[in-house]
């Protein structure tokens, strides 16, 4: 038996959330803030039988933010299973515990949790006559939340995520209409506590921020108790009879210390010089507190590791962080062990971030491993090396869209040729794309290279703080992963970033034409057809798409780069790239010609001298401020990044005066003025128009002029 999907409805950062599952290893992966964490949560309330009772009773901070007044409003977290047992006891339990509604064997179960108003709630909602707005602001505002209660029920055939189910189960809060049958069927029967699946499945849940220390020291969280206090119930008091009298005998002994004997008279005698016999204790005894039992016995043992080549083994405390997460892990992966062997009716382990101050070597081989029988693990991470070597049809990813998370599979709905190709080319780097806000995809290592460092000299601010990530495809295969991101799988935005690849030399075919001559057009027109071909195949994958954008530089990069205006930033390279001084002076008049055919070839054969990879860090040393970013590469930046904030347009005007500042070529009054502007705009008293006419009127010459223009 497996969990096969999870719903969530105005719970915490979710709205409305599907995430789906399979048998084996799960991945969530997602950013910061996504909802990670609230998923868990979700899942332990339902199937945690460790947690507090008192967790169950959530409050108007459970409640979706985006719901606004949360009163009268549900929650909702519903569970299905898949592949329910055959086992009888099994099929009693979801026959009259959390099993559809349907006759004979059951396969497919839910269990759910519900956070409604008490009856005379709804009743006082039901009673509102339809449009009555006014009522319903009036019954709403006398609703608190000891007014809700917590129910968990089964055989419910509701789709909890649609919209029109919410309103017939709960109303419609727009039209004041809610239904006058206080409990609807479809939500399922409600399961009493005595048949709990919480307390039937095996459910290990291992937490994230890890304060190990901390929790060796709790006698509640310590791993290696709760292992201990497992085995000690399992002890055969004869056996241990031997060892309860050396402790025993032990504890007498150390009563019986010449030292213990005077230091307990001392304190008898100075307590009565203190207080006076009437007010002393009547007895006062000094014991060892050695137990003697074996559960408190066990209690007091510690764990004790060497991590060093030294052979020293010291407390956890001693251990590096990574060294005691390790243990912490194994400790929490031996309890999943010892609980599993009780043959409960299914086997889940969850664990948030395993990589958390673990070698990546480490990680990866962990995941690799954990892979328990008869075992449903799953796993939330920040780690691309996990990620990596995960099941991309094993993946649910959560990304933030204004205040509320969504889940996305990046595999739903693609064939599995597509999926084959999608897990072959995810690798440590690539899986990147997966935790991102939005992605870049490149085709080779010139724009991996320069792309962020144009975009962090010209406005101040790198990829990362604009949330992109650039992914170099190292090839013009852009549809192996682009077709992830679409309104079935990754809702997120992407651009891609290639070369047309058109001819800037004359292919005419001359009979006079030598055989480089020949081979250079023949090569140029062949590319240039590749070219064509692959942006009408582009433009096809991105059509209709609202997640997907193409770009294009009219040649190569590098020409483009040229012709956008950055010809003395090439020039400045040439004695990096050749010595002989004849050549660089002639490389020199070839790219400040205006001749494309003639700077075009020039620019190519530098790259292709030196290696692509290796001019494009050459000529990253020299990327100023001033330096124009090509617009074929712009736009596909703030396609991808959108909207633009006022604080991020604020931080790259900001950034724009220092370096005016630093130049010293302008009065500190006009820097002092539009810093004015700057705050004004943060401030909402202007918008985007009017900051952008104040600096194009404070400085007209400044490059970012030209950029502000195009928005």
């Amino acid at each position: 038996m497996h969990i096969s999907r999870l719903q969530l409805v105005n719970y915490r950062n979710f709205e409305r959330a599907n995430v789906v599952f399979n048998k084996g290893v799960n991945t969530i992966i997602g950013e910061n803030g996504s909802g990670k964490t609230n998923l868990f949560r979700a899942l332990r309330l339902l199937l945690d039988d460790t947690l507090l009772r008192s967790a169950y009773r959530l409050d108007e901070n459970d409640f979706h933010r985006g719901l606004g007044d949360w009163r009268g409003h549900w929650m909702i977290i519903s569970l299905e299973f898949d592949e329910v047992s055959q086992d009888e006891a099994i099929q009693s339990l979801f026959l009259h515990g959390t099993g559809n509604i349907a006759d004979g064997v059951i396969s497919k179960a839910t269990y759910n949790l519900i956070f409604r108003p008490k009856a005379a709630i709804r009743q006082s909602l039901a009673d509102l006559t339809a449009g009555d707005t006014a009522g319903l602001i009036k019954a709403r505002s006398k609703i608190t939340i000891a007014d809700y209660e917590t129910i968990f029920t089964g055989k419910s055939p509701a789709d909890f995520l649609d919209p029109a189910t919410y309103k017939q189960l709960v109303g419609d809060f727009d039209a004041v209409e809610f239904p006058k049958e206080l409990t609807n069927p479809a939500i399922g029967g409600i399961i009493p506590g005595m048949l709990s699946i919480s307390r039937e499945v095996c459910f290990t849940f291992v937490q994230a921020l890890r304060d190990v220390v901390a929790d060796f020291q709790n006698n509640r969280t310590n791993p290696l108790l709760t292992l201990l206090k497992s085995r000690s119930g399992e002890i055969d008091p004869q056996s241990f009879e031997p060892i309860g009298k050396l402790v025993k005998d032990l504890n007498d002994a150390i009563v019986d210390l010449p030292d213990v004997g005077t230091i307990r008279a001392d304190i008898r005698e100075t307590i009565t010089d203190a207080a006076g016999g009437t007010y002393s204790p009547r007895s006062l005894s000094i014991r060892s507190g050695l137990p003697d039992e074996p559960d408190r016995l066990f209690q007091s043992l510690k764990l004790f590791v060497g991590e060093s080549e030294e052979q020293h083994e010291g407390g956890i405390h001693e251990l590096s962080l990574g060294g005691a997460n390790l243990i912490y892990l194994t400790l929490k992966l031996l309890e999943f062990k010892y609980q599993k062997e009780k043959e409960s009716f299914a086997n889940f382990l969850v664990i948030e971030e395993p990589e958390a101050h673990i070698h990546t070597h480490i990680q990866k081989t962990l995941f690799d491993r954990l892979n328990f029988d008869a075992t449903q693990i799953i796993y939330s991470t920040h780690s691309t090396h996990i990620s990596e070597v995960s099941n991309v049809e094993n993946i649910n990813i959560l990304g933030r869209h204004g205040g509320r998370c969504e889940v996305f599979q990046p595999s739903a709905g693609l064939d599995t040729g597509q999926i084959g190709n999608i897990q072959r080319y995810l690798d440590a780097v690539r899986s990147n794309l997966l935790f991102a806000k939005s992605v870049v995809l490149v085709e080779g290592d010139a724009e991996e290279i320069l792309i962020p460092i144009l975009v962090k000299k010209v406005f101040g601010l790198s990829l990362d703080e604009l949330g992109i990530s650039l992914i170099n495809i190292r090839s013009t295969g852009f549809e192996n992963v682009a077709v992830l991101f679409h309104d079935n799988r990754i809702r997120k935005r992407c651009a891609i970033i290639t070369d047309l690849d058109r001819a800037f030399i004359d292919t005419t075919v001359d009979t006079l034409d030598d055989e480089e001559e020949a081979a250079a057009k023949k090569k140029a027109l062949g590319s240039q057809v590749a070219g064509l071909r692959r942006e009408a195949a582009l433009k096809l994958l991105c059509d209709g798409n609202p997640w997907l954008t193409a770009h294009f530089a009219d040649h190569t990069f590098e020409v483009d780069f040229v012709s956008a205006g950055n010809v003395d930033t090439i020039v400045s390279v040439l004695g990096d790239v050749y010595k002989d001084a004849s050549t660089i002076a002639a490389s020199k008049a070839e790219l400040e010609s205006s001749d494309i055919a003639c700077f075009g070839t020039r620019v190519l054969t530098m790259a292709r001298y030196a290696g692509k990879g290796w001019f494009a860090i050459i000529l990253g040393r020299m990327i100023t401020p001033e330096t124009v970013i090509p617009d074929y590469i712009l736009d596909a930046i703030f396609k991808v990044h959108v909207p633009v904030s006022v604080q991020t347009w604020a931080s790259v005007l900001d950034y724009r005066l220092s370096l005016l500042a630093n130049s010293q070529l302008h009065p500190d009054g006009d820097i002092a003025a539009m810093r004015v502007q700057i705050g004004r705009y943060r401030r909402g008293e202007i918008d985007f128009g009017g900051v952008r006419a104040e600096m194009l009127k404070a400085f007209p010459a400044d490059g970012i002029n030209t950029i502000l223009a195009s928005f």
